[in-house]
C-alpha cells in the first residue's frame, strides 16, 4: 500500500509544481467551487497510478491544482464510494495520496438526506460528529504505521476551531446553516420510511453514502477535517417522496454558493 501511495505522488509531482496545504473533496452536485481555483493543474484519475475511477455519472475526475482564496490547493472533482463496488481502501486512497503531498488540512462537501424535521432543503449542515453504519472500515487490516497509530482516537472527528469559524461565516452571511450529525450507509438505494425512523433515533440529523471513511483517514494521519452538507432530500416522516436525481443535483447547486463561500472563508483566514 506504502509503495503504491508513493507511486502515485511521484506521478502527480512530475505533473505540477504547486505544493497544496489543503485538500478538498467536493460532492454530488457540488463541483462549482472549482470555478473559484485558478487553476494551475488538471489530473484524470485515470492517469495517476493505483486511483480508482469515479463510475457516478455526475461526478466528475479530476484532481485540480491551484489557488484557492490565495491558498493552494488540490480538489477532487468526484470522490468514490462503497457503493461503487470499491474497497474502503481503494475508497480512502487519495486522502492517503494528499497527505503525503503535504495537505494541512481536509475540507470535505457531500449531499444528503435530512432527518432533522427543522432542516430544509438546500440547507447546510456543519459536521460536528458522525455515526458510522459501512459494513467496512478502511482501516482494518495490517496497519502501517507511517500512516498513523493503529487505534486513532475520534474524540474530536471534526475541528472544533474550523466549525466555529463556519457558523460564524453563515451568520454573517445570511447562509442557512445548521451544526448537526451525519450518519453513513452503504446505500446505493435510499432508505425506506422506517429506516429513516431508525436513524434518526439513534441520533442522525442528515444521511449519505460517503465522507466517514475519508474523516477516518484524514483523522488517523492527524489531518484536521472539516466537513459540510447539503440537504437534497427528506428522510422526515410526512415529507418523504420518491426521489428524482434531477431534484437532488438542483437542490445541491442551489446551496452551493454559500458553501463555496464558507470553504473560501475559513481556508482565506487560516
Amino acid at each position: 500500500m506504502l509503495e503504491k501511495i508513493q507511486e502515485a505522488v511521484d506521478f502527480i509531482k512530475s505533473k505540477t509544481n504547486l505544493e497544496p496545504d489543503y485538500g478538498v473533496i467536493l460532492g454530488t452536485g457540488l463541483g462549482g467551487l472549482v470555478d473559484e481555483i485558478l487553476v494551475s493543474d488538471e489530473i484524470d484519475y485515470k492517469d495517476i497510478p493505483h486511483f480508482p475511477l469515479s463510475t457516478v455519472e455526475f461526478h466528475s475526475g479530476k484532481l485540480i491544482f491551484g489557488l484557492l482564496a490565495g491558498k493552494p490547493v488540490v480538489t477532487m472533482k468526484g470522490r468514490f464510494h462503497y457503493y461503487e463496488g470499491y474497497s474502503m481502501k481503494e475508497v480512502t486512497f487519495p486522502i492517503r495520496v494528499m497527505k503525503l503531498l503535504g495537505i494541512k488540512k481536509l475540507f470535505v462537501s457531500n449531499a444528503a438526506g435530512t432527518l432533522n424535521p427543522d432542516y430544509e432543503l438546500s440547507d447546510l449542515m456543519i459536521l460536528n460528529d458522525h455515526i458510522n453504519l459501512l459494513p467496512e472500515n478502511p482501516l482494518v487490516g495490517k496497519n502501517i504505521d507511517e500512516l498513523g497509530d493503529r487505534f486513532p482516537d475520534m474524540s474530536e472527528p471534526y475541528d472544533r476551531t474550523l466549525i466555529k469559524k463556519a457558523l460564524s461565516v453563515a451568520k454573517e452571511n445570511s447562509i442557512a446553516a445548521h451544526e448537526g450529525v451525519y450518519v453513513a450507509v452503504s446505500g446505493p438505494n435510499l432508505e425506506t420510511p422506517a429506516e429513516y425512523k431508525y436513524l434518526r433515533i439513534i441520533g442522525a440529523d442528515a444521511v449519505g453514502m460517503s465522507t466517514v471513511p475519508e474523516v477516518l483517514v484524514a483523522r488517523q494521519m492527524e489531518v484536521p477535517v472539516f466537513a459540510i452538507s447539503v440537504m437534497t432530500d427528506y428522510g422526515v416522516p410526512g415529507k418523504i417522496e420518491k426521489i428524482q436525481i434531477e431534484k437532488i443535483i438542483a437542490a445541491a447547486m442551489k446551496a452551493e454558493p454559500g458553501m463555496t463561500k464558507i470553504i473560501m472563508e475559513l481556508i482565506a483566514s487560516d
